[in-house]
């Protein structure tokens, strides 16, 4: 026989060889009964395994049945600048959560406290009573340390063209009755500015107040 047709021969059978064995290894490798993972990367390139395809990681993969009907969707793996933000994001909801429900237990505290606006007013008064009556008191104490300076003065002027030879607990008389007259000043200034509080208080309860007992009223009314 001629050597290059003995060759040939040869070549063919080998060429049949490695057919049969790629064909058993892609018959290996693709399980007809496993998931099938499908996508488009970053090239445009359409690309299919039977597992997570990592050229796609960065975006969402399809999981086909083996009957090629769409199973479920994998969703892109987020980097660590990502997960950072996905992280902030939670957390910042999560803050937002507990707030609303804290509104809304104050609110229904609220509402147990002062089931109507009479009840509100009520305690609103009664609140800046126990404060008036104490401003009060120390306007009466004022009223009264004005008296006794006015007294202390007109001795005082006894010594007008020399204060120097004022009897010395005439002057500490003075001196303390100023300071009385001071600390009085600053307890009223102190009261007014509760009384401010207090109004404040029970405005802004008024305002949230208000709207509850709209919505709870309407049911009742319907």
């Amino acid at each position: 026989m001629p050597v290059i047709p003995r060759l040939t021969c040869i070549a063919r059978v080998v060429g049949g060889v490695l057919v049969m064995v790629s064909g058993w290894v892609a018959a290996q490798s693709v399980d007809p009964t496993r998931d099938i993972y499908t996508c488009v990367d970053a090239k445009g390139r359409k690309l299919t395994s039977d597992r997570k395809i990592i050229e796609c990681i960065d975006r969402e993969q399809k999981i086909l049945n083996p009957s090629g009907t769409l199973k479920n969707r994998v969703s892109p793996t987020l980097t660590a600048h990502e997960r950072e933000q996905l992280d902030a994001q939670n957390k910042a909801l999560q803050k937002e959560n507990a707030r609303l429900e804290e509104e809304k237990k104050r609110d229904r505290a609220l509402l147990v406290r002062y089931p109507d606006e009479i009840t509100h007013h009520r305690e609103r008064e009664e609140a800046l009573r126990h404060v008036t009556l104490a401003k009060q008191n120390a306007l009466a104490q004022t009223t009264i340390l004005l008296e006794e300076r006015t007294q202390l003065q007109n001795e005082m002027d006894f010594y007008a063209k020399d204060p120097s030879k004022a009897p010395t607990k005439l002057r500490q008389q003075l001196d303390a009755i100023s300071q009385a007259l001071a600390l009085q000043g600053r307890f009223m200034a102190d009261k007014n500015a509760e009384i401010a509080r207090i109004n404040i208080r029970f405005d802004d309860e008024l305002a949230r107040l208000r709207p509850l007992w709209r919505m709870n009223a309407a049911p009742a009314t319907r």
